[in-house]
């Protein structure tokens, strides 16, 4: 909306119209300053609200093969989470990011049964429930990589070994 202003210039400004609380006639007031549309990324087309994605320092980086062809030629993996109160770990589909198969010492099957949740038979009963589940779902192979802060021993160990005793063949990844 354009405005004038004592016989001045025109200089155009943004208002919108509102209506006071105890009148009902309507007014005008100046814009947010702090609109969606103040704000565009550097091609001037999405409001500032769109996540772009990391850019590569690199754009020309080759991506190796075996990067490229890892997912689907270990389309499963296994997550393990262990903390002081429970163990829960899941099978997952690399590509579709699917949970195929779930167990926990959460769940209320297993929270009956158990005399403590994060012991280590705790651990072994997770790895059975989980491979008996995920047979079910015909899933056979799973890799593993543990996380930056876990060391492959005592509870995560005890998950992997169960299921491995149980007929999951678990590739364990070590760097």
């Amino acid at each position: 909306m354009l405005c004038v202003r004592g016989g001045q210039k025109m200089r155009p400004f943004l208002c919108a119209q509102i209506s006071g609380f105890h009148t009902s006639k309507p007014g005008l007031a100046p814009r947010s300053f702090f609109g969606v549309e103040d704000f565009v990324d550097d091609d001037n087309s999405r409001p500032y609200t769109y996540q772009k994605g990391k850019k590569s320092k690199n754009p020309n980086k080759h991506v190796s093969f075996k990067q490229r062809t890892v997912a689907y030629m270990e389309p499963f993996t296994l997550d393990v989470f262990i903390s002081k109160r429970f163990v829960s770990a899941s099978i997952t589909h690399r590509v579709t990011c699917k949970q195929v198969a779930v167990a926990g010492t959460n769940s209320k099957d297993i929270k009956a049964v158990l005399k403590s949740r994060s012991d280590i038979p705790a651990c072994l009963s997770v790895g059975q429930i989980l491979s008996d589940r995920a047979r079910e779902a015909d899933v056979y192979t799973a890799s593993y990589t543990p996380r930056d802060r876990d060391k492959f021993e005592g509870k995560i160990r005890a998950v992997v070994q169960s299921l491995i005793d149980n007929g999951i063949d678990i590739k364990v990844y070590l760097d």
